[in-house]
This record gives structure tokens, sequence and C-alpha cells, in this order.
């Protein structure tokens, strides 16, 4: 059996990728349809080698002829069009932040909280964490159900790309000004990127942290444990692809760090490199274009009772968003959902 299936924001980034991982893992697919905004109407984009779709008008595109619908299309886009998509009997995945914290709306990780798919009828929607929470919750599935996590500080370095297109033509630009020795003024960032690094991601709250470190908090909690304090101080960095994280765990109870590297190294979906003696980390222009969250530089954090450290490392346009909404709608089919 086959399922109809609409790529919403498909000329972006991360729906462009999510058409290529549809056609990559094999997603039994009858049809597909790239849907985006009136200005791409028209625009050829690919799924596979073989096949080219043109782009449909989301504004007058009709959701009950499909019967997956993944979007990546930003907030305000998914507030206005994924209830109407799931209205028409649609299931929608949403790649945006707009429903995470919707309590009837499933939050999820395939590899970490498949369990939680079961409620997504409530709205007919499911929910893709941010991509700096996916990876780190993929690190730390593995060790909490070793010896429960109590809390976790992370900063993390994340890729220009995940700001999308205008971004990663920013950090071009203003590189190649470098050179020749001219200047180019930020648009998309608050200050200049290349050469450089922004402790800013999204806007700052009351507390003084941003929306990013907010997410990555609660998202943690809701998709892991509510039990867990995170504390993140996020950071953009000029690399085009690829998020990395430094982790610091604290647990509740002793944790050999032998078993957590064999509990890592079991855990689907994660790839352990850590033989830094050997030079052997992983950075993020190793992890383009790959799968896997890669976990480098296990060790004890002597600071603490109990507690390690790690550096975590993903294609941010992949697993940390992309993949991760194609795999939620294989574990929708394999658990017989849709």
């Amino acid at each position: 059996m086959g399922y109809r299936v609409a790529v919403v924001g498909a000329t972006g980034a991360v729906g462009n990728e999510m058409l290529q991982i549809l056609h990559e893992t094999d997603f039994p697919v009858d049809e597909i349809h790239a849907v985006a905004s009136e200005r791409s109407v028209g625009k050829e984009v690919s799924f596979g080698e073989e096949i080219t779709l043109k782009v449909q008008n989301l504004a007058d595109f009709d959701f009950s002829k499909v019967d997956l619908a993944l979007f990546s299309a930003g907030a305000s886009v998914s507030a206005e069009y994924a209830p109407k998509a799931a209205a028409a009997g649609c299931v929608v995945i949403d790649n945006s932040s707009q429903w995470r914290m919707d309590p009837e709306v499933p939050l999820v990780v395939p590899e970490v909280n498949p369990e939680a798919l079961h409620g997504f009828r409530a709205k007919n929607i499911i929910a893709n964490p941010n991509c700096s929470t996916i990876q780190m919750v993929m690190a730390l599935k593995p060790l909490h159900d070793l010896a429960r996590v109590k809390r976790v500080v992370v900063a993390t370095y994340q890729s220009v790309s995940g700001a999308g297109h205008r971004a990663m033509e920013e950090l071009f630009e203003q590189t190649r000004a470098k050179f020749l020795q001219q200047e180019r003024e930020p648009k998309v960032f608050p200050k200049p990127i290349a050469f450089n690094v922004i402790p800013h991601i999204d806007r700052f709250l009351e507390d003084d942290f941003t929306k990013e470190e907010w997410k990555m908090r609660v998202e943690t909690r809701k998709i892991l444990d509510p039990e867990i304090d995170v504390v993140a101080t996020c950071v953009r960095v000029p690399v085009f692809v690829g998020h990395s994280e430094a982790v610091f765990v604290e647990f509740h109870e002793p944790i050999d760090i032998d078993d957590a590297r064999n509990a890592l190294y079991n855990f689907p979906g994660v790839r352990v490199i850590d033989r830094p003696d050997r030079g052997e980390y992983v950075t993020p222009i190793e992890c383009v274009r790959e799968y896997d969250v890669f976990v480098s530089r296990i060790r004890v954090v002597p600071t603490v009772p109990f507690g390690l450290a790690m550096w975590v490392v993903a294609d941010n346009l992949r697993k940390g968003a992309a993949l991760n909404a194609v795999q939620i709608a294989h574990k929708l089919v394999e658990m017989g959902l849709i």
C-alpha cells in the first residue's frame, strides 16, 4: 500500500531534504506533491534523480487528496494551514515550533519516544522537535535508561543553515567580502557571522535566555522526562551545515563510563567515534549528508558526583529536521497508525 504525500515548504532547505529523504528511504509513496507559497508556484524541485515536481500553491491546495503532509514552512504558515490539512483528514508532521508544546500534539523523536505517537489523533498533528533538541535527546536517551539524568548543561555551536538559505548566503557573502577587504552589513543575523560567533538565536526572553535555549529545556522535558533540568547557551557559528554540542550530564545514580559508551554504541541512530588519542572525533563537516548522530569525547566530569561530558554532532538539515520528520512517517506506517 502506498500513500499520497505532500511536502509543504518544498523549495526551502529542509523541504528539499524531506523530498530527497522520502525517496532515499523508500517511503511507500503513490503520489507526491511539492507545495509552497504563491511566489514559488511553477518552480521545479526534484524527487530523487529522475522525477521533477512542479510546485503547487499552498493557498488553494486540497489536502483532502493526500494522506500525509510534511510541513517545513515556518510557524505562522503551520498555525494557519496545519489545522486545515488535519481537518481534511491529512496527517500533519510539522517541523516548525508552532505545535511543539501543545499538550495534545505529540513531540516525537522516533528512536526515543515512539509511544507518544499513539496520541496524535487528538489534532491529527505531530510535531518535529527543534534541531538541537533532537540530537541531544538521541545521546541522552540510552544514558537516561542506564542512570536517570538529573541535569544537563549544554553549549551549542549551530550552523547557519538552521536559519535558512538567506543565512547561508549571508555567511558566504561576508566571508568573500573579508578577503576582498570589503564590508557587508548583516541582514539575517544581528551581528556579522563570518569569522565570528553569535550567542543569540531567536529572541531574548524576560529571563535573558533566548527562545532557542528555552526550546531545548522544555522540549527535552516533554520528550524524555519532565524532571530533567536543562540549562543551554545557544550560539550561531560560521559553519554552513552541521550543529555541534558540548553536553555535560549529571545523573541521579552512578554510571560507569564503559557502560555509557556501550549503551550509546548500541543505540539506533547514534554512532560513537571516540578515540581522541588517535584524533578520532567528529566535526560538523564530517557529518554532512549523514543520518546518524555522532558522539565523541565521552569522559567523566570530576566536579559532580555522577557526571559525564560528551561532544555531539549531527547534520541539522537531516536528523535535525527532515530525516526525523520522515522517520516519524515511517514509524506511523510501522505501528499501523496510518
